[in-house]
């Protein structure tokens, strides 16, 4: 049987009694627990003015997590490019891979991450998330080999040809990474709606490019909350938090991480049926239970889906029930 490369996706969450600095201290953690137990890569992702997340500055976290690691690939899922320059991106991310040699990915998106009134903060370019394309090339060509009669350059950064994923929610991702050649990452752990149909269409348009980390086939790779626990009651109780977390997101009323309450029922109950329904549609790619169940569950998604890896994101309240999530998955995926 084959089975998909697993990865993690960390928001590096603040719970609601804990600080940013003890949240970026977990990540280190289990970073390091997760490279022991064979994942493959290990991805923070780009938002901001948010009171339950700690990865608003994604460049400098992937360098502190690479520093302390040795093997895992280390990235960002994603930079939001339309929040920056192309040629700051290809400096920063230039001078990680110059650091961490073959370790830094590059998952790039083209939604703001945050609220307009954030968006306006950043300076975030509408035009820029327009012309998304185009601005992957612009970096892309920061990132290729060395031009000595090129006008701007990236030092470092022009010839370490950083890998490069187009990440999306929607069509518009997957055709900039067919047509670019590159492989491609939905987001179906928070929206699963297009899953199916932006796979498809990724596919079908796929170009092979010869470029410097260009692909000759189509890579995919798809988003899934999970929480593992020894017994399947543990694992539904443990995702609370996460049910309290997508509540937040659908009624605006974002904070830290909750504590888990007594199932998942009650939480439910408690919601009007506009919001559960809401929630539920976001959550569909989730896989709770036992490392059987889990494993079942992920491989049967997989299979359906044709992807080549999983980026997996677990949202317990407690370090502790994260760690052992992520363990207990990969023992028994293994």
């Amino acid at each position: 049987m084959t089975r998909a490369d697993l990865n993690i996706l960390d928001l590096v969450q603040i719970s609601e009694d804990s600080t940013p600095a003890e949240a970026i201290a977990n990540t280190v953690d289990l970073a390091q627990h997760a490279e022991g137990w064979g994942y493959r890569r290990y991805w923070m992702a780009e938002h901001h003015n948010m009171a339950g997340v700690a990865s608003s500055s994604t460049a400098v976290l992937i360098g502190h997590v690479a520093d302390q690691t040795s093997s895992i690939r280390v990235g960002a899922g994603g930079i939001m490019l339309p929040n920056h320059a192309p040629y700051v991106v290809a400096e920063q991310f230039g001078t990680l891979a110059t650091i961490h040699d073959g370790r830094i990915d590059l998952g790039l998106g083209r939604a703001p991450g945050t609220d307009p009134l954030t968006s306006r903060a950043l300076r975030r370019d509408e035009q820029a998330a327009m012309n998304f394309g185009g601005e992957v090339q612009e970096l892309m060509g920061y990132l290729g080999d060395a031009d000595p009669s090129a006008a701007v350059r990236a030092v470092p950064g022009e010839g370490t040809h950083v890998p490069i994923w187009i990440l999306g929610s929607s069509h518009g991702g997957a055709q900039v990474a067919a047509a670019l050649g590159l492989p491609y990452s939905f987001a179906s752990h928070f929206a699963p709606r297009m899953l199916m149909s932006a796979l498809e269409l990724y596919r079908s348009r796929f170009q092979p490019s010869t470029e410097p980390g260009g692909l000759d086939a189509p890579r995919t790779m798809a988003g899934a909350n999970i929480m593992v626990a020894d017994t399947e009651e543990e694992a539904r109780r443990l995702f609370t938090s996460v049910l309290t977390r997508f509540h937040g997101i659908v009624t605006g009323r974002r904070g830290g991480v909750q504590k888990p309450a007594d199932s998942m029922e009650s939480v439910l109950a408690s919601w009007s049926p506009a919001e559960q329904a809401a929630v539920l549609d976001m959550i569909r790619v989730s896989f709770v239970g036992t490392p059987g169940q889990v494993r079942d569950a992920l491989q049967e998604f997989t299979d359906a889906t044709g992807v080549d890896e999983v980026i997996l994101t677990c949202g317990a309240f407690e370090h502790e029930a994260r760690l052992r999530s992520y363990e207990l998955l990969a023992d028994a995926w293994s």
